[in-house]
């Protein structure tokens, strides 16, 4: 699949115009398999953003709630494939996607489908609790959706409604599963079941897990004691004194810095050791490790599979569950399912957890990590029936159109042309990286990534930031090379604007 990249400098030599630029990508678009007939053929902006009517609805809201995090307001109907529409009619392409959760863009026909059929409607219009009452097609239902796509090795799956809530919930099945280790196979106790309720031992015992610098695992309790990447997370909150490693330091591309990574990774691997040993003579031994394959709101960053199966090794050798956290990078963003079945470890990893682009949460697990007695892993609904409709039919849509090899593809041509733009303009940005549709690339600083942001949205692109000067890339799975090119003669001009 061929892109049709022309440098500005090269347009504007050759006469370029609006006009142009506009019959330009129309026919590029025309060149592909459309994955939804009513997507426009590129962005249009007629209005700063946010533009008037989204100022009065945001005026609106917050005499309701609070607002500090509202961009604009979205014209759902009108917003169509890779393109969002605000509600001044302003059309964007959309490389963030609802913060990486959009798998099929916009209003995909087949979702849409899903959601008008008859046959569907009940599990729309009766929102059951999973936990006791499931419909009859449920264990199908889970069969040709969640664990048709499995993680390599695993065969168990619980669902939640979000990330956070799913990764909450693992953090309780590794508690669970590592007081059965120490139990011996004893039956719970009346003193444990007392003093758990009055948050006192030995039914609530000083556990901890392991986590990393920079990681990010979502803003519930537990999960927030894991998160290290942004002090307006966590400011003001109460929380657990739990062990922090360093994550690895590397330099990109990874496979030209081998030697230096490792050495990073070494590094790191030693800490956690080290961490583990610390809180275990603290009286608060490591039960489990969590890690994100690819840190998401930490900035981008990445490590080699073998750092992660050493680390998998490390947590074997300590009794620790390993549990992968792929909210972001899973559900087929990184050109295959998930991230860590890359890693090629010896065995699967003890927990895998989901949300986003397999619109459900929840995780996947080994049989240990199992709940052994009611109500221990449990909410009012577990999850939602509705959204395992919808993500059956992504499956479908993604199996039928192999947008697993065009995400592999459309990915490493965005490298490609992010690195020559790098090499043209190195004095604003550097390490373009990622995996399938999961990008970034870094700004010099914190404040320059923000006038490449905004510079991109007054030129039609809606995009994001995350760590401390990282451009972060989550388009669609059906997002192609036209659009691709289309985002990055917008980023060259930007460029070239903050030259």
């Amino acid at each position: 699949m061929l892109g049709i990249r022309i440098g500005v400098q090269n347009l504007r030599a050759i006469g370029w115009s609006p006009a142009l630029h506009q019959k330009c990508w129309a026919s590029a678009a025309a060149a592909f398999k459309p994955y939804n007939s009513k997507e426009p053929v590129g962005p249009s902006v007629k209005t700063a953003i946010p533009g008037p009517k989204s100022l009065a609805l945001l005026k609106e809201l917050n005499a309701i709630q609070a607002t500090q995090s509202v961009q604009f307001f979205v014209d759902y109907e009108a917003s169509q494939g890779n393109y969002i529409v605000d509600a001044d009619g302003n059309v964007l392409l959309d490389i963030f996607t609802q913060i990486a959760s959009a798998p099929l863009g916009y209003n995909h026909p087949r979702i849409i489908q899903a959601v008008t059929n008859p046959a569907n409607l009940s599990h729309f219009v009766n929102r059951p609790a999973l936990g006791n009452l499931p419909p009859l097609d449920w264990p199908k239902r889970l069969q040709s959706a969640l664990l048709s796509i499995a993680p390599k090795g695993l065969k168990n799956v619980q669902t939640m409604a979000c990330g956070a809530c799913a990764v909450e919930h693992a953090m309780k099945a590794v508690f669970m599963a590592y007081r059965r280790k120490q139990r011996g196979g004893a039956p719970l106790s009346a003193e444990e079941m007392e003093s758990s309720v009055i948050n006192q031992e030995p039914g609530c015992p000083p556990l901890s897990i392991l986590s990393f610098s920079n990681s990010f695992h979502g803003r519930t309790a537990g999960a927030l004691a894991c998160s290290h990447a942004k002090w307006n997370h966590k400011l003001d909150f109460p929380t657990f004194d739990w062990p922090i490693a360093e994550f690895p330091q590397v330099k990109y591309p990874l496979e030209d810095n081998k030697e230096y990574n490792r050495k990073q990774e070494n590094r790191s691997i030693q800490d956690v050791r080290s961490k583990i040993e610390e809180y275990n003579r603290k009286g608060k031994p490591v039960a489990g490790l969590i890690i994100e394959p690819i840190q998401g709101e930490g900035g981008d960053n990445q490590a080699s599979a073998e750092f992660f199966r050493d680390l998998q090794q490390v947590c074997k050798e300590n009794g620790i569950y390993f549990m992968a956290d792929e909210v972001q990078s899973g559900g087929g963003a990184t050109g295959q399912w998930w991230h860590c079945d890359s890693w090629n470890l010896p065995s699967p990893p003890d927990i895998v957890t989901f949300s986003k682009k397999t619109l459900t949460g929840g995780f996947y697990c080994t049989e240990e990590l199992l709940q052994k007695e009611a109500y221990r892993i449990f909410n009012t609904w577990m999850g939602d029936p509705s959204k395992i409709i919808l993500l059956e039919e992504m499956i479908k849509v993604i199996n039928e159109n192999d947008l697993l090899t065009n995400v592999t593809n459309v990915g490493r041509y965005l490298v490609k042309e992010m690195t020559s733009l790098q090499k043209r303009y190195a004095d604003q940005i550097s390490d373009p990286r990622g995996h399938g549709i999961y990008l970034a690339v870094d700004g010099k600083d914190p404040g320059h990534r923000d006038k490449i942001v905004k510079g991109l949205q007054v030129r039609g692109i809606h995009a994001g930031g995350n760590g401390v000067k990282t451009l972060r890339m989550r388009p669609a799975m059906i997002f192609q090379t036209h659009h691709a090119d289309i985002f990055l003669n917008a980023l060259e001009d930007s460029l070239r604007e903050n030259a």
